[in-house]
């Protein structure tokens, strides 16, 4: 029996995703070459399904230009990274702001300038809730 589908893109399908929102259209053969330049060197047809499947899903559409179909996302960068987030958010961190920024500080280097522009939106945020 099949899994059922995830609805949250999974790692592939966020790869394919990454590669569309910088080049889209693109045909899946050119898909596949710029996946197997990031390591990820997997067959045609595999390619080939898992873009049909995010079509169904609706993360993508597909025009037939000549014998071959161009691929494009149909979801936003900001919506899909703001739902997996919130995912992440109350499922990993049981909601808490705070503890996703901690978590953050923890595991990544962050620069000056990083830390700046956190605190700018920081700050902003707490006027919005003022």
């Amino acid at each position: 029996m099949a899994r059922p589908a995830s609805p949250q893109p999974t790692d592939l399908e966020l790869q394919l995703l990454n590669i569309l929102w910088e080049r889209a259209p693109l045909a899946a053969s050119e898909i596949r070459d710029l996946l197997a330049e990031t390591g990820r060197d997997i067959a045609h047809t595999s390619v080939l399904t898992t873009l049909n499947t995010m079509v169904k899903k609706k993360y993508l559409v597909r025009k037939k230009v000549g014998k071959a179909f161009l691929f494009s996302a149909r979801v936003e960068r900001g919506a899909v990274s703001q739902r997996l987030l919130k995912n992440v958010l109350n499922s990993v961190f049981g909601g808490s702001a705070k503890a996703v920024l901690s978590s953050l500080f923890d595991c990544t280097e962050i620069n000056a300038d990083e830390i700046k522009e956190l605190r700018r939106l920081i700050n902003s945020k707490a006027k919005e809730t003022e």
